[in-house]
């Protein structure tokens, strides 16, 4: 009696402490996680952190999530709650200032027309018309917005970098200035002021960054780069006076950031050869070496980068008529040729160069560099001056010779830099008495953050976009992501850090890679008797018809040999189907029962092994006992 108190006691006290458990874990554990993935898919960068930690104002985020309608759809609902989670991850990091709101919005509802109005974009799931949403939007305070209207699975990679730049740019709502310092037109210059008529057109990449930001155009031969710069572009800085590259100087030291786009030979360059020297080709190139030899990179001077695999093919008129060739110097750069992990370039297709300079690293420098754009093995080096003066792209491809090297033609430069004018600021005859720059920094106050470009023809229209004229509107028409290149390089400069640092997340997604290597194995093995087993089936068939079109038209009067023949290649032909469905079948229950074993091995195995431990403790434990 008095061990059935006990044991009655004893399970109440067990359920209360279950109890005071869960209850206590709700309370004051919420914000404990643990993630366990390779690569912590789930857990916020740095870059994330700090900036949600910035936060002064409250930001709501609605997570629009249609997950019953994605029900049959696993990609779309597993994604949906990756999202959900990450967004979870957000709120938890920001400290109470970051609101989550899931919403499921139904169809009809007004879930569905709030989603719609902020621009939320609905994924077709049927012919009938059914569809759902996986999109989210933020808003401050001051009611400012910011959507990612669809998500897309396939950028799964990029979902922090999104949802941390869409709560940066709630955060600093102001538009950034991007200034501009060029030797080539890419602003067109101001209307006639005696006509009104506009005397040229900007170039489309820059027009692209008129739409996004506020431009700031800085005349060549600047001192000073103005405070409310963000982000400073530097586009063929051929012959700059050197209080021109001291402002550049002093700008990257002091934190702004930069795109620097230089060129051995710029095609877009219009200088003309000197008349009292007219043998001598006029100077196209651009270079900033004094500036980046203290950044640890320097281009490789007078040559010019060739890749025959990249090669863009050209049409080359010879005595024999027109002639397709690859033209060395013009490279169409795709795939590996692209950095696939950072956010610039690793949703591009194809960036088109003219005539690029190689980029390197010098041997001793400590900053931090990662190729953006870079030929294959198969690129090597050109002579600048025998692209000027051999005008037969053949010629060029006659007497090319690859070096085996990887040629970067674009990189990210990081990493705490010296100023390139350690006694201050170069001063002319007329300047002398304007004294020492009291505002000087001799070292980076903390690691820059420049994007080099050993091309400036990849910016002109020609390089990457056409013109097609509808009624009155002149509309572009990219065939190359020159513009995106731009514009993303800009964007992730995008004057913070943090922002900077988000790269592509690791892979969500990990697939059984043995598996997949036995099924590709089991079907190249069906794929070899399917093969041969129709082949057969299709000689049955011609020797079938073969027969019976003997007869077409006629009395079909067989002889008992050729009844026999044709009944059996009758026979023949159904034993053949029925022997490709079998194969068929085998290999469809060969990949079922070796899915079946891994998802035992995967979910059942641990369980049943820690049971099975389990009770030989509690035998060996009972035995003791009872020894005892």
């Amino acid at each position: 009696m008095n061990r059935k108190l006990v044991t009655g006691t004893g399970l109440v006290v067990a359920l209360a402490l279950f109890l005071t458990v869960n209850i206590i874990a709700n309370q004051g554990l919420t914000s404990l996680r643990l993630d366990l993935t390779e690569n912590k898919l789930y857990t916020l960068s740095s870059g994330s952190k700090n900036i949600l930690k910035q936060l002064e104002e409250p930001i709501t985020v609605r997570l629009y999530y249609s997950a019953k309608e994605f029900a049959n759809i696993p990609q779309l609902l597993n994604y949906g709650k990756r999202v959900r989670d990450m967004l979870e991850e957000y709120a938890a990091a920001g400290d109470g200032k970051v609101k989550l709101m899931v919403i499921d919005p139904e169809p009809f509802s007004e879930a569905e027309d709030e989603a719609v109005s902020y621009g939320v974009r609905p994924v077709p799931l049927s012919a009938s018309g059914e569809q759902g949403y996986l999109g989210v939007v933020a808003t401050n305070a001051t009611d400012d917005v910011q959507a990612l209207p669809l998500l897309s699975p396939d950028r799964e990679d990029a979902l922090e970098y999104e949802l941390t730049k869409m709560v940066y740019a709630l955060a600093h709502p102001k538009k950034r200035v991007i200034g501009v310092i060029s030797t080539l037109p890419v602003l067109a210059p101001p209307p006639d002021p005696m006509t009104g008529r506009q005397r040229a057109q900007d170039w489309t990449s820059f027009l692209l960054l008129k739409e996004l930001y506020d431009i700031k155009e800085m005349t060549p031969d600047t001192t000073t780069i103005d405070k409310s710069v963000d982000t400073l572009v530097v586009v063929h800085p051929k012959s700059l006076p050197a209080a021109t590259l001291y402002a550049i100087d002093q700008f990257v030291l002091k934190g702004g950031k930069a795109m620097i786009f230089v060129d051995p030979l710029a095609e877009q360059d219009q200088a003309q050869p000197d008349p009292e020297r007219p043998g001598v080709p006029p100077k196209l190139d651009s270079d900033l070496e004094p500036l980046f030899a203290k950044w640890g990179i320097k281009l490789t001077p007078e040559k010019v980068v060739g890749d025959p695999t990249v090669a863009v093919r050209v049409t080359f008129r010879t005595q024999r008529g027109p002639q397709e060739v690859e033209y060395l110097p013009w490279l169409q750069l795709q795939g590996a040729a692209l950095n696939h992990e950072d956010f610039i370039t690793n949703e591009l297709n194809s960036v088109n160069i003219g005539t690029a300079g190689s980029l390197e690293a010098l041997p001793d420098s400590k900053m931090k560099v990662v190729p953006l754009l870079q030929t294959d093995t198969s690129g090597g080096l050109i002579d600048r001056d025998s692209i000027i003066f051999v005008r037969n792209p053949a010629g060029l491809l006659d007497n090319f010779k690859s070096d085996g090297k990887h040629h970067v033609i674009a990189m990210r430069v990081s990493g705490n830099a010296a100023t390139a004018y350690p006694d201050g600021r170069p001063t002319s005859e007329e300047q002398k008495n304007a004294g020492p720059d009291a505002e000087f920094v001799a070292t980076s106050k903390a690691p820059i953050n420049v994007i080099v470009v050993a091309d400036t023809d990849l910016l002109a229209d020609r390089f990457w976009v056409r013109f097609n004229t509808f009624g009155d509107m002149r509309q572009p028409e990219p065939f190359g992501n020159n513009g995106d290149f731009l514009i993303n390089a800009i964007d992730t400069l995008g004057g913070n850090d943090d922002l900077i640092s988000l790269r592509s997340r690791g892979q969500y997604t990990r697939p059984f890679k043995v598996v997949q290597d036995i099924q590709r194995e089991a079907e190249a093995q069906f794929r070899d008797r399917q093969k041969a087993l129709q082949d057969k089936l299709s000689e049955t068939e011609q020797k079938l018809a073969s027969l019976q079109g003997e007869h077409s038209g006629k009395e079909l009067i067989l002889t008992p040999e050729q009844k026999t023949e044709l009944e059996t290649f009758r026979q023949e032909q159904l034993k053949t189907r029925k022997e490709l469905r079998a194969v068929q079948h085998e290999l469809d229950a060969n990949i079922e029962g070796l899915g079946t074993r891994l998802k035992f091995l995967n979910t059942a195995l641990v369980p049943l092994v820690i049971a099975l431990l389990a009770i030989a403790v509690s035998l060996v434990t009972g035995r003791a006992r009872r020894g005892a």
